[in-house]
């Protein structure tokens, strides 16, 4: 019985950490990648496409689950481009060897699955903070 109870617990801690996203931290890496969290559809970024209001990419809003009807439709539909973000930080974070706070989630966010690893992806964390957010955010 004690095993069930540990394994239960094991499972909604990850489960916690991994959904931890914060509406606070979504909103500053919102309004750092679309100048004020507004609609700003489609826009080249590193040879890409990165669209709506937290700049998606193609290959993002794959990993994030194909919500919506289309990358460009979800990416531009505010709601659904949320819940993309957090799909898929749900899916990287446990994974990326970092703690979920909005530091990591938002260098997640600019480098991808590892990108709170990435020495690269710091300057981006000071451009989120910019924007209101600390860590714990």
């Amino acid at each position: 019985m004690s095993a069930v109870l540990v394994l239960a617990l094991v499972l909604l801690s990850l489960t916690c950490v991994t959904d931890a996203i914060s509406d606070a931290c979504l909103t500053c890496i919102c309004k750092q990648e679309s100048y004020g969290c507004t609609q700003i559809g489609c826009r080249m970024d590193g040879g890409s496409l990165s669209c709506g209001y937290f700049q998606i990419k193609k290959s993002y809003w794959i990993d994030c689950g194909r919500l919506g009807s289309s990358w460009e439709a979800c990416a531009d539909d505010y709601n659904c481009a949320v819940r993309c973000v957090r799909a898929y930080m749900k899916k990287y974070i446990g994974n990326s060897g970092c703690t979920a706070n909005c530091k990591n989630y938002a260098r997640l966010h600019n480098g991808g699955p590892k990108g709170c690893t990435k020495p690269s992806t710091l300057t981006y964390w000071n451009d989120v903070k910019n924007q209101g957010c600390s860590i714990n955010s």
